[in-house]
């Protein structure tokens, strides 16, 4: 269940900056959910209504993405997106060795408001 730690932290964020903007309602959060973050977007939908109620967030729209794994190869600097299909091997060099640059985490990439 730590989706609702994630949603509640979305709508804490999406709150602050709202109110930086002086707005009076908030329209909908965009919030990209890499696919090995752990993070289900079904629950994020499920307890977003719960985490907004009360708030200038409640009745707002939430938006989920899904960002694919993206990985940067060690041994000779290719982003690639790891396939099953090769191992998940760099295509460029079939290298072993390399590091996730996209689809780990949970990020709010957009809020749309209503000015006051």
């Amino acid at each position: 269940m730590h989706e609702m730690s994630y949603i509640s932290k979305m709508v804490a964020l999406a709150i602050g900056v709202a109110n930086e903007n002086n707005a009076s309602r908030i329209k909908s959060i965009t919030v990209q959910i890499g696919k090995t973050s752990g993070v289900m977007p079904y629950y994020m939908h499920k307890y977003f209504p719960i985490a907004s109620k009360g708030t200038i967030l409640e009745g707002s729209e939430l938006i989920c993405e899904e960002v694919e794994v993206k990985a940067l190869c060690e041994e000779c600097g290719n982003e690639y997106y790891p396939d099953r299909s090769n191992g998940y091997l760099c295509p460029n060099c079939g290298g072993r060795k390399a590091h996730i640059i996209e689809g780990k985490g949970v990020i709010l990439k957009n809020i749309a408001i209503e000015d006051k």
